[in-house]
């Protein structure tokens, strides 16, 4: 890929327009998880440290196109975004109609983009509406790289059309960088971490990474659709039937750990209305995989097991992430995914973690200072290791090809 960073650009006295990703949760106006503001602050930061004229844009939850709704409104983390930077954030609602008035050294934060007719369909005349508010586009956001929208991708080939730069900014070049180091030639051998309810949600992530690691620890009803393919019953377990020969199929092209022990819980005990909070007054029974009754659910790796597959983590000298391995927002369901978290922690080799269910795992169990990159990316990660391509990713190539 041939893809123009914002740092080998110089943005003095320019109008910059900054795509990122701040698309966080909001309760009663308050932000309650400010992840992905704090990734998104040094390409801001290091664009006004140029002397730039910064504008940022963002979607926010998904609000009816053309029906704007004050819980979706970006007014809040204008706020965030002042106190964050030590200086005044104008808030644009209007930036369509009357354009942007920023001067250097200033941020201007736009209302959200899916407000706008036409931005999930990637609309050609929004596409040039937002190219107009600047000199030099950065794409920042990685979590929104893999949707042709108008402002991620037809924005970029409007900026182009236009003779503007277009680049990726420190956040999304880092993302690159980092999912290259463990895709491209990783240093061997290699291992992932897949966890999720359905093999079928992730059977390409499957597949191509059976083809580059030498092992795949696979967790949650993934892992019991991988144990029912050797034959294991999974009693009333969520699995699917269906994709066993394709389990086996994987199973033939790299090695799959499975636990030889689980933690289960009666199904009579769950409550699927309140699944969690069922959880919480549930038994949870460790048991070998080849003892498993017909009432019984499987929500955890068993200690012992754990420990059995962490050694393996510990050795692989590079680590992908996506998904824990068990019921983990329930502590006595939670043992697996904390050994293994901390088996990452622990390993010397490339870690790269993404995901909403893996990072909230690693912030609860501290390991995030020891994960060489985690990653701002859900289905975008995903995509990327299937070996998709991005559009927004596609579109910064083609303009610097």
């Amino acid at each position: 890929m041939t893809i123009l960073a914002m740092k080998d650009l110089d943005l003095s006295g320019k109008r910059v327009l900054i795509r990122e990703d701040l698309n966080v949760p909001i309760k009663d106006g308050v932000i309650t998880s400010d992840v992905r503001l704090q990734a998104a602050l040094p390409t801001i930061k290091d664009a006004l440290s140029q002397g730039a004229a910064v504008i940022v844009c963002s979607h926010l939850g998904r609000p009816t196109e053309g029906e704007p709704e004050e819980k979706y409104s970006l007014a809040p983390i204008a706020d965030y975004l002042a106190k964050a930077l030590g200086c005044t954030v104008h808030f644009s609602k209007d930036y369509l109609d009357n354009g942007v008035d920023a001067k250097a050294g200033e941020v201007v934060l736009l209302e959200n983009v899916r407000f706008n007719q036409g931005e999930k369909k990637n609309s050609a005349e929004l596409s040039e509406q937002y190219a107009d508010l600047c000199d030099v586009f950065v794409m920042d956001a990685f979590g929104t790289a893999h949707r042709a929208q108008a402002s991620t991708e037809g924005v970029i080939r409007a900026a182009a059309q236009q003779g503007k730069s277009v680049c990726a900014g420190n956040l999304l070049a880092d993302e690159l960088d980092a999912l290259s180091r463990a895709l491209d030639n990783p240093e061997a051998p290699v291992l992932a971490i897949v966890g999720g309810s359905k093999v079928s949600t992730k059977l390409d992530v499957l597949l191509s990474l059976a083809n580059l690691c030498d092992s795949i620890v696979v967790g949650g009803g993934i892992a019991n659709t991988f144990l029912a393919a050797t034959g294991v019953n999974v009693g009333a377990s969520l699995y699917e039937p269906d994709l066993i020969d394709t389990a086996k199929t994987i199973m033939q092209k790299t090695n799959i750990l499975l636990p030889s022990e689980v933690v289960v819980a009666k199904k009579s005990q769950i409550n699927f209305d309140d699944f969690l909070g069922s959880l919480e007054n549930a038994d949870a029974i460790v048991k070998s995989v080849n003892d498993i009754a017909d009432d019984e659910m499987i929500l955890d790796v068993a200690e012992d097991s754990a420990h059995q597959i962490a050694d393996a983590i510990k050795a692989a000298k590079t680590i992908l992430w996506n998904g824990p391995v068990g019921v983990f927002e329930v502590d006595k369901f939670g043992t697996g995914t904390e050994i293994l978290s901390k088996a990452v922690k622990d390993s010397a080799g490339f870690s790269i973690a993404g995901g909403g269910d893996t990072l909230a795992a690693i912030d609860k169990y501290g390991v995030a200072d020891d994960v060489s990159y985690l990653s701002t990316g859900g289905g975008a990660f995903l995509e990327f290791v299937e070996g998709k391509v991005l559009p927004a990713i596609k579109a910064l190539d083609d303009a610097n090809a």
